[in-house]
C-alpha cells in the first residue's frame, strides 16, 4: 500500500500531525538537525584530518565551502527505511530559514528518488494542515542560501574570537555575533550603576479632605472619595526637588529647585496640619488607550515575564508544546497581522462574551514596519477558528497553560474598543508659619511664612474597554494606575489631615531583566527574537551573567570580555553594524545580495586595501602579530579606585576566578558580590582582612597550624612553603566550618585526614576514609587481581566516626554510578507549574540541584539552595527541560584488528556541495539564479 513520508523537526509535532493526517500518512522527525559543521576535531572525517581549515568547518580560502557531518545517524538510517514504502516525500519542516535549511539537509543527505514537495503550516490544525498538503510550493534556495550564511558567519565569529578569549581572559569562554552585543550591554549598565552616587532628598505627601458634597463616590473597598493624597511641589515659588532634579554623581541639576532635609521636611509637615488649602487650577485631559498589537515574539517574552515571571527560554519552551500540540500558531515571528479566520473568531468571542458595545465597527489592523522581519506570516494566537477559553488547556502543564491563556487575552483584546477616560490633575496652595533652616538649598529666608503647593493627580476610566479581558499587570504596569479624586474645581477648598515626609534616595539606572533585554535587543535591531531564549540562556551557562532575583548581573569575566571586544574588536560588538548584519542576511534572502561576498568581506576584508590592516578584516583581527599587542594583566584588570596612599585597587579576572589587587596584596572575591557592590571602601575592607590565622603549634614539628584562604576555599597548612622542604601538610575544611571560627582540635582532626578505618577481613585490605573535592568518601585498597574500590559517604561526619563494620556494610553495596544520591531524600520545594510533578531540592556530586524526577537542573550562579523559590526552581527546569533529554552516549565499537600488508587510503572527497532539488512533474520550475556558495 503507497503512503506518503510527511518530515518535520519534532517527534511530538510529528505525533500530532499524525493524529491529524490518519493511516495514509507516515510521520516521522529529524529530531532537529541531521547534519550540521564539525563541533570538534573528533567529528572531522578521516580525509580532512589534514587540512587546516576542517576543525573550523569552513575553507575560507575556497570560497567559504562548508564542510558537513551528519550528526543524527541513527535517525537518518530510520527515514531512509520509512522512504523506501513511501511513493512522495513531505519535508514539513518550520517555514522559516532554520526549518528550509533543515529541509534542503534532509534532501541533500536522504537524497529521495520519489516526489518531494515543501509543505508549510503556520498552526497545526486539520484544516491548515490539509490545505498545507493540497498546496505545496518549491524549496527556497534564498532562505537556504541566508541561514547558511549565518551559520558560516556564527563558526568564523566563535571559532576565530573565542580563542582569543581563552588566551587573553581564561579558558572555556565563547564569543558569538548576539552573544558578545547583550554581554555588552549588560556590562554598560553595570558600569552606569558603578559610576552612580546616591543623592538624598525628602517629600511630604498630605492626605486632605475636601467638601462632602464634592465627593464622587467611594470605590467599593477604598478610602472615602472625599479623602485624596497630594503631594508638596513647591514652597515659596521654588520647585521641591524629587529623584528626576539630581544627575548620575547625585548632584541637583535643576537650578532654583528647592532641596529639604528631614528636619526641616517634618517641620513643614507639622505646620501644616489642619491647614486650609484652596484649589487654584483643574486640569482634565481626556484619556484614551488603544488595545496593544497581537503578539510577536518578542513581546511575547516580554509580556510573560512581567506577568507570568518566565524567562525568555521558558516562555519559549511553553509556547513549543502549544504550537506542537496544535493550540497556538508559530511562535516565532515579527508579524503583527491576523488571519481573515482569527479575525472573525477574535470578533465573535468579543461579541458573544463581552458584548456588541465593546467590539469596533471594523476589524483592528496592525501593521509594523521591521527591519528584520520574520518569515512567518501572522502573529502568535490561538490556533484554529474556534478558540478554547482561558482556563480549559490543562493537559499540557500549567507553564502552556498559563501562556495560552495570555496568548487568548491578548488576541482577543487587539480587536476590542479603546480603553477611555480622564485624567485630572488639582492644584492646591496654602501657608505655613515655621523654621524651615536648612531647608533650602536656593534663596528664600528659612524662618516666617511660606507658601505652599499640593498637586494631586488620577486616571478615570469610563470605559474599561479592551482592559476587561488584557487588564494591566499588578505590579510595573506602564497604564496609570486609577485613582478616583474628589470633584472640585478652582476656588473649592481641601483640609490637610495629615502630612507624612518620606525620605528619599535617588536610585542607579534598574539592571536589564530578560524581558527588558529582549526590548533593548529589538529596539537596536540586533539578532532574531526566536533566537534571544537561547542567547540569554548562554551568557548564564557561561559564567559572563548570573541572576540576582529577576536581574541579569555581569560577572567580572563579562567586564574583561566586553573590555576586550570593545578595544580591539569594536566593529564586532557595534550595535549599529550588528544591526547591519541582520539587514545583509535579509537581503540574502529576498535575492538582493550573494553570501560569498559578502562573507569575504567580514573575513578578508576590503579587498581593495593595500594591506591586510588597512583591509580590516577577521583573520587580520586575529592573527597572532595583531593578538601580541593585547596585554592580558590590562584586559583583566577593572579599575575600582586609589587608596589614601594613592596605590591603585583594581578587581582581575584569573585562571581561578576573580580577586582584587593592591600592590602585590591580593584577596579572592566573593562569588555573590556583585560589580556596583564593590566601592573603594568595599575592596579596602576585603584587601584588608588577614590572609591566614594562626591557630596553634604542630607538636611534631613546631611549625605553626594555620588556616588560610586557596584556589578551592579555605584550608588548614602545617607551616607555611617557605618554611617547608617539601610540599606542606594540608587539608580542605569541610562544608560547615568557617576561617573565623575554626579551633585548632577542628584543624588538627582535619590533618588527621586519611584515617584508616580497618582491614577488611576477607582478604585484609586497609580501608580509609578521606574529603575530596568532590565530598567525603572511603576507599578499600586493590589487593592481588582485586581493584580498590570507592563509595561515597553520607555526611562529612562520618570522616571521623565511620566504624569498621559500616565500612563493610557500605562495601557491600552495589557502587553508585556517579552523582546518584540514594540517601538523598531532598527538600520538597513545591509543584512544577508545567509537569505537575513536585520539586525536589537535592545535593549532587558536582553541588544542589532541583529535579521534578526526570529532569535535574543544577543551580546557578546567585541561586540560594536555602532560599531557592517556587518560581525559580520551575525556571531552572523549564530550561533544562527545554533542551530536551539528555544524550546517550553511544558505545564505543571494538575496532577488528588490522590486516598486514598495505592499507587503502580513503580517497578526499570534496565538502559538501549543494544540488539542484529533485522535482515532480506537478512542481514549478525555480527562477534561474546565481549558484550560492559551496555549489
Amino acid at each position: 500500500m503507497a503512503t506518503s513520508l510527511v518530515i518535520v523537526e519534532s517527534p511530538a509535532k510529528a505525533r500530532t500531525i499524525s493524529r491529524l493526517l490518519g493511516d495514509d500518512y507516515v510521520v516521522e522527525s529529524s529530531v532537529g538537525h541531521i547534519r550540521d559543521l564539525p563541533r570538534n576535531a573528533s567529528e572531522v572525517p578521516a580525509a580532512y584530518k589534514s587540512e587546516s581549515w576542517a576543525t573550523l568547518g569552513v575553507n575560507p580560502d575556497d570560497g567559504f565551502k562548508p564542510l558537513y557531518v551528519v550528526t543524527a545517524r541513527d535517525q537518518v538510517r530510520r527515514l531512509r527505511s520509512l522512504l523506501r514504502s513511501a511513493d512522495q516525500l513531505f519535508l514539513a519542516t518550520d517555514e522559516d530559514r532554520e526549518g528550509e535549511a533543515i529541509a534542503w539537509h534532509l534532501l541533500e543527505v536522504l537524497n529521495p528518488q520519489i516526489p518531494v514537495r515543501r509543505m508549510v503550516f503556520h498552526e497545526i490544525t486539520a484544516a491548515a494542515i490539509r490545505d498545507a498538503i493540497d498546496n505545496p510550493r518549491d524549496l527556497d534556495r534564498r532562505l537556504v542560501d541566508a541561514q547558511e550564511a549565518r551559520r558560516i558567519f556564527d563558526r568564523l565569529y566563535g571559532y576565530e574570537v573565542s580563542p582569543v578569549l581563552w588566551r587573553k581572559v581564561a579558558p572555556r569562554l565563547s564569543a558569538g555575533r548576539v552573544q558578545s552585543v547583550a554581554n555588552r550591554l549588560i556590562v554598560e549598565r553595570e558600569r552606569e550603576r558603578m559610576a552612580f552616587r546616591a543623592a538624598e532628598y525628602w517629600s511630604i505627601t498630605a492626605t486632605l479632605e475636601a467638601p462632602s458634597g464634592a465627593a464622587a463616590g467611594s470605590p467599593p473597598g477604598g478610602p472615602p472619595a472625599d479623602r485624596f493624597d497630594a503631594s508638596v511641589i513647591s514652597l515659596n515659588g521654588s520647585r521641591v526637588a524629587s529623584g528626576r532634579d539630581f544627575d548620575q554623581q547625585g548632584m541637583l541639576r535643576t537650578a532654583g529647585a528647592a532641596v529639604l532635609d528631614g528636619i526641616a521636611a517634618a517641620s513643614l509637615a507639622g505646620a501644616l496640619e489642619g491647614t486650609r488649602f484652596a484649589v487654584t487650577s483643574r486640569e482634565s485631559k481626556p484619556y484614551r488607550r488603544r488595545p496593544p498589537a497581537p503578539f510577536i515574539t518578542s513581546t511575547l517574552q516580554q509580556a510573560a515575564g512581567a506577568r507570568l515571571g518566565f524567562s525568555a527560554s521558558r516562555t519559549m519552551a511553553a509556547a513549543q508544546r502549544l504550537y506542537e500540540n496544535g493550540r497556538i500558531t508559530y511562535m516565532r515571528t515579527d508579524s503583527t497581522t491576523l488571519s481573515d479566520q482569527a479575525l472573525g473568531a477574535a470578533r465573535r468571542i468579543v461579541a458573544g462574551r463581552y458584548g456588541a458595545d465593546n467590539l469596533p465597527p471594523k476589524p483592528r489592523i496592525y501593521t509594523r514596519k521591521v527591519k528584520n522581519a520574520q518569515e512567518a506570516h501572522e502573529a502568535v494566537r490561538p490556533a484554529g477558528e474556534s478558540w478554547p477559553a482561558p482556563g480549559s488547556v490543562n493537559e499540557l502543564g500549567g507553564d502552556a497553560s498559563r501562556l495560552y491563556d495570555l496568548v487568548w487575552q491578548r488576541t482577543v483584546a487587539s480587536q476590542m474598543i479603546d480603553a477611555t477616560g480622564e485624567t485630572v490633575t488639582i492644584r492646591l496652595a496654602g501657608t505655613a508659619a515655621c523654621d524651615l533652616a536648612p531647608a533650602l538649598s536656593q534663596g528664600s529666608p528659612a524662618a516666617g511664612r511660606h507658601d505652599v503647593e499640593l498637586s494631586a493627580g488620577g486616571t478615570v476610566v469610563r470605559s474599561p474597554g479592551f482592559r476587561l479581558v488584557y487588564a494591566p499587570p499588578p505590579a510595573g504596569a506602564d497604564e496609570e494606575p486609577e485613582r478616583i479624586l474628589p470633584d472640585l474645581d478652582a476656588g473649592d477648598s481641601a483640609t490637610a489631615l495629615a502630612l507624612e515626609p518620606n525620605s528619599h534616595s535617588t536610585s542607579p539606572p534598574a539592571r536589564f531583566t530578560e524581558a527588558s533585554l529582549v526590548r533593548r535587543l529589538e529596539e537596536l535591531g540586533v539578532g532574531r527574537p526566536s533566537t534571544y531564549a537561547s542567547i540569554i540562556e548562554t551568557i548564564q551557562a557561561r559564567g559572563y551573567v548570573w541572576k540576582k532575583g529577576s536581574s541579569l548581573v555581569p560577572a567580572f569575566t563579562a567586564f574583561a570580555t566586553v573590555g576586550l571586544m570593545e578595544r580591539h574588536f569594536d566593529h564586532l560588538v557595534d550595535y549599529a553594524l550588528t544591526a547591519r548584519m541582520e539587514e545583509d542576511l535579509d537581503e540574502i534572502a529576498n535575492g538582493e545580495r550573494d553570501a560569498q561576498p559578502w562573507l569575504t568581506a567580514f573575513y578578508f576584508g576590503d579587498g581593495d586595501a593595500s594591506t591586510p590592516e588597512a583591509a580590516g578584516g577577521l583573520r587580520y583581527l586575529v592573527s597572532d602579530d595583531r593578538l601580541a599587542d593585547i596585554d592580558p594583566a590590562e584586559i583583566n584588570s577593572i579599575p575600582i579606585g586609589v587608596d589614601a596612599e594613592g596605590e591603585p585597587v583594581v578587581a582581575r579576572v584569573g585562571r581561578f576566578g576573580p580577586y582584587l589587587r593592591r600592590g602585590d596584596a591580593t584577596r579572592p572575591l566573593p562569588d555573590d558580590l556583585a560589580p556596583d557592590e564593590l566601592t573603594l571602601e568595599r575592596a579596602l575592607e576585603l584587601l584588608d582582612e588577614p590572609t591566614e590565622r594562626v591557630l596553634g603549634t604542630d607538636p611534631d614539628t613546631g611549625l605553626d597550624i594555620i588556616v588560610r584562604p586557596g584556589r578551592f576555599g579555605p584550608y588548614v597548612s602545617v607551616g607555611r612553603p617557605d618554611e617547608v622542604d617539601e610540599r606542606p601538610r594540608t587539608a580542605s575544611l569541610l562544608s560547615h566550618q568557617s576561617p573565623e571560627t575554626l579551633t585548632l582540635d577542628d584543624a588538627t582532626a582535619l590533618l588527621s585526614l586519611p584515617r584508616t578505618v580497618g582491614a577488611d577481613p576477607s582478604d585484609g585490605a586497609e580501608i580509609t576514609v578521606q574529603n575530596g573535592r568532590f565530598g567525603p568518601y572511603l576507599t578499600k585498597a586493590a589487593v592481588g587481581d582485586a581493584k580498590a574500590e570507592n563509595r561515597s559517604l553520607e555526611s562529612e561526619e562520618q570522616l571521623f566516626t565511620l566504624t569498621l563494620d559500616e565500612a563493610l556494610a557500605l562495601l557491600a553495596q552495589p557502587r553508585r554510578r556517579r552523582g546518584q544520591q540514594p540517601a538523598n531524600a531532598g527538600r520538597e520545594i513545591g509543584q512544577d507549574p508545567d509537569s505537575g510533578k513536585p520539586m525536589v531540592l537535592k545535593d549532587g556530586r558536582f553541588g544542589p540541584y532541583v529535579t521534578d524526577g526526570e529532569y535535574n537542573a543544577s543551580l546557578r550562579q546567585g541561586d540560594d539552595a536555602e532560599t531557592l523559590t517556587v518560581e525559580r526552581a520551575a525556571e531552572l527546569l523549564a530550561m533544562r527541560r527545554a533542551k530536551g533529554p539528555a544524550k546517550k552516549r553511544a558505545a564505543r565499537r571494538k575496532q577488528p584488528a588490522k590486516k598486514s600488508g598495505a592499507r587503502k587510503r580513503a580517497a578526499k572527497k570534496s565538502p559538501a556541495r549543494k544540488r539542484a532539488t529533485k522535482k515532480s512533474a506537478a512542481r514549478k520550475k525555480p527562477a534561474k539564479k546565481q549558484a550560492p556558495p559551496g555549489s
